[in-house]
């Protein structure tokens, strides 16, 4: 096998593992090509009709081009989508122009644990990889929770010689992240490899492009000419430029970050 089969096998072996240990389990999908990228291996890993719901944590701010990516894709891959919204606090106004941690933790974690709470999920399927930042290193494949969905980055499980904490207690939540190991190259080799349908965001236009993406008000595009897979492929080998520069920069920041994750943040 070449590397790429390497990292395929290694997250549909905890993919079907999560999946055998918590029936009671979804996946988040963002759009982005990590999410989307896990979404694949999902209908690889049960050949084509993935068991379990997927969810969508709707902002509202999001991309006209991330909602139409959506609608399309749910349709042609049959998911058993779920959006999730926090309506009561868009009904009060929050919105990433005040303040962003309030924000994120407002629109996206509680909006998520308010559909944890209404499906009884046990568990969730995440798209995130150790090298997107330096915070989501100290994740785990099988990283749990506590009952507020709260996680204590200071007391994670040993995963050592691939055996992971794939049962939990009846007061846990686990968020399992089959991409741990995976890079931002590794990802995009992959798209190209399996010809995964990806939003036109990341593509180059009058020389931007969007390397990350999330909700529209929250990310810049970088200066690119990378108009299609191998460009991006290309451009990836020699840039200097971190991958979630274009988003907003006081979410960003580490202890922002950890803030926001120790909180149930994605």
């Amino acid at each position: 096998m070449d590397r790429l089969d390497e990292l395929e096998s290694k997250s549909i072996y905890i993919i079907r593992e999560a999946y055998k240990q918590f029936r009671k389990i979804a996946m988040l999908w963002s759009i982005g090509k990590d999410s989307t990228t896990l979404l694949w291996l999902c209908r690889k890993a049960f050949f084509g009709r993935i068991p379990f719901p997927i969810i969508h944590i709707d902002t509202s701010y999001k991309f006209k081009e991330i909602y139409e990516f959506r609608d399309r894709y749910s349709k042609e891959w049959n998911l058993k989508l779920i959006i999730s919204q926090n309506e009561e606090a868009l009904k009060k106004g929050i919105c990433p122009g005040k303040d962003k941690l309030e924000c994120c933790t407002q629109l996206k974690t509680e909006a998520l644990k308010q559909t944890i709470n209404k499906f009884g999920f046990k568990a969730l399927l995440l798209g995130i990889r150790r090298d997107e930042h330096g915070i989501r290193a100290k994740e785990r494949y099988f990283s749990p929770r506590d009952q507020q969905f709260q996680w204590n980055y200071m007391n994670q499980p040993a995963e050592l010689w691939d055996q992971y904490k794939s049962k939990s207690s009846y007061d846990e939540h686990i968020r399992v992240h089959p991409l741990l190991h995976w890079t931002e190259l590794d990802i995009w080799k992959y798209i190209q490899r399996e010809n995964i349908p990806i939003t036109k965001l990341y593509f180059a236009k009058n020389g931007k492009r969007y390397r990350s993406i999330g909700c529209e008000t929250c990310c810049n595009p970088i200066e690119s000419n990378a108009d299609s897979v191998q460009k991006i492929i290309d451009e990836l080998r020699t840039t200097k430029v971190a991958e979630r520069a274009g988003r907003a920069q006081d979410k960003e920041k580490a202890y922002m970050m950890q803030k926001l994750r120790s909180l149930g943040y994605m």
